[in-house]
């Protein structure tokens, strides 16, 4: 007991961002010791990043559309020598505490006394510190975002073309890593409308807005004197994602579906409202469910009265929540899911607000604030530790093919990942396994399939087929991996 209260003792010796930066890292590296096994997306990366340093960059643009992540692991390779998965986990580790360490700047700055309680809100959501251990690009966008935000910030406190300028370099690296960043652009001209009566609003539109212009003339100069399209498959995507004509046509054919499912024939004209409103509500719940204990103080007034008057001093991040919510409201109707890890920015720019609602509420219940801070350390240590069952059969069933096989036999993966530990590259499956074991001639040598416990349907199908299940790797849950073949 005594050693915890020395070590928090010197926490709050450091001022809340470098305190917020360290404590991240700390995080990060336990999460990262506890993986046996990297994620899809971690593995897919870095086989891009060993594609683009044996068959040089333009081998990684064939495959993927927006490969500056994995380049970005290339290069740092080529100048450090270090191992591509350490880098890949460097990397995130780094942009990880450095949106911790941005977050909880601009949150003190704004909010008076609210350092440390930013540090342990963001230091413990679910939305964020689950992803401590994956290798994704989200971590990057997630640290240009923040930081262009509060970029902003200071713009708008100070003001000046190169305070301006510098916002969207910060823009720029985050639509590095995912397109989607641009969102920024009109939240931040939208935070502006209000000072638009006065001569130094219109004066801020323009400073705000002349990269942006500039880019774009630019971009029509090089499409007139190329004399085509920005042939650019992730840009041209995206247009057509946000593209109302195909966003309505995709919002009809779920009205059309879910009325057909679920209602009576006289509320049918209601459909598309109800889809839109229930597609809204459990993007909400997922926001809530994610903000963890810190949804807590949403449940109270004065947590509420907090949130707007730090709206006066935090617009960009109230507008940049809104423009983001409707963003994935239209990837919901587009894609018809969404996951934890396209939610969790929403978490992130809300932060802010969060800690404004906690202040408040802490100080109303003193004594419920200080078991929010007993969960909240409990939440912390949860979302960076597992003891789960670890897949260890992965590992066990790519030795198996490394001993077994040769680099030109034709292996379907269900899971790509095995085929990465085998040093085979990361084939991604195109097809379902039930398909490509009834393919008559067989396309495959062998099938390697991923299978939960006592899985009748695939035992059935592979007696079927007459498939021979040549090795059987399983972890302590039952969980197994099996090579099959003829």
């Amino acid at each position: 007991m005594h050693a915890f209260v020395s070590l928090a003792t010197c926490a709050r010796r450091l001022p809340p961002p470098a305190l917020a930066f360290l404590a991240s890292l700390a995080l990060s590296a336990i999460a990262i010791a506890g993986t046996l096994v990297i994620g899809k997306d971690a593995a897919y990366y870095l086989d891009l990043a060993r594609q683009a340093l044996e068959h040089g960059p333009s081998a990684a643009r064939q495959i993927e559309s927006w490969p500056w992540f994995p380049l970005l692991i290339a290069g740092s390779h080529r100048l450090s020598g270090l191992p591509l998965e350490a880098l890949a986990y460097l990397w995130c580790s780094l942009f990880a505490a450095g949106t911790c360490a941005v977050l909880v700047a601009a949150t003190q700055e704004r909010i008076a006394g609210s350092g440390y309680w930013a540090c342990l809100i963001v230091l413990a959501m679910p939305a964020f510190n689950q992803f401590r251990d994956d290798i994704i690009r989200e971590h990057g966008y997630w640290f240009f975002v923040a930081l262009a935000l509060w970029l902003a910030l200071r713009w708008l406190e100070r003001g000046g073309w190169a305070r301006a300028a510098v916002i969207h370099l910060a823009l720029a690296g985050a639509v590095f890593f995912r397109l989607e960043a641009v969102f920024l652009v009109p939240a931040l001209v939208l935070g502006l409308c209000s000072e638009l009566r006065t001569r130094q609003g219109w004066l801020r539109l323009l400073q705000l807005n002349a990269v942006p212009l500039f880019a774009a003339a630019l971009a029509i100069l090089f499409v007139t004197i190329k004399g085509g399209g920005l042939e650019q498959p992730r840009v041209a995507y995206f247009l057509s994602f946000i593209d109302p004509r195909t966003l309505l046509a995709r919002l009809d054919l779920m009205a059309t579906a879910f009325a057909k499912a679920a209602l009576d024939k006289y509320a049918a004209d209601e459909a598309r409202q109800i889809v839109v409103y229930g597609l809204a509500l459990a993007l909400l719940a997922k926001f809530i469910v994610l903000n963890g204990p810190f949804a807590l103080p949403l449940l109270f007034a004065r947590g509420w009265s907090a949130i707007r008057r730090a709206y006066s001093t935090l617009q960009p991040f109230a507008w940049a929540w809104l423009v983001y919510l409707v963003l994935l409201l239209v990837y919901f109707v587009q894609k018809g899911f969404v996951n934890s890890r396209y939610v969790s920015l929403l978490n992130l720019l809300a932060l802010p607000f969060l800690t404004s609602a906690l202040l408040v509420f802490v100080q109303r219940f003193p004594r419920l604030g200080k078991g929010l801070v007993v969960v909240a350390c409990l939440v912390m240590l949860h979302n960076v530790t597992s003891f789960g069952a670890r897949k260890t059969h992965y590992l066990e069933a790519a030795a198996w093919l490394t001993q077994h096989t040769a680099p030109a036999d034709t292996i379907y993966y269900e899971d790509a990942r095995i085929a990465y530990y085998a040093g085979r590259g990361y084939p991604i499956p195109l097809q379902a396994r039930e398909e490509v074991l009834v393919q008559a001639p067989p396309e495959f040598r062998y099938f390697v399939l991923t299978s939960k416990r006592e899985d009748a349907n695939l035992s059935a199908l592979l007696e079927q087929q007459h498939k021979r299940v040549l090795g059987r790797f399983a972890n302590r849950k039952g969980d197994s991996v099996l090579i099959v073949g003829d």
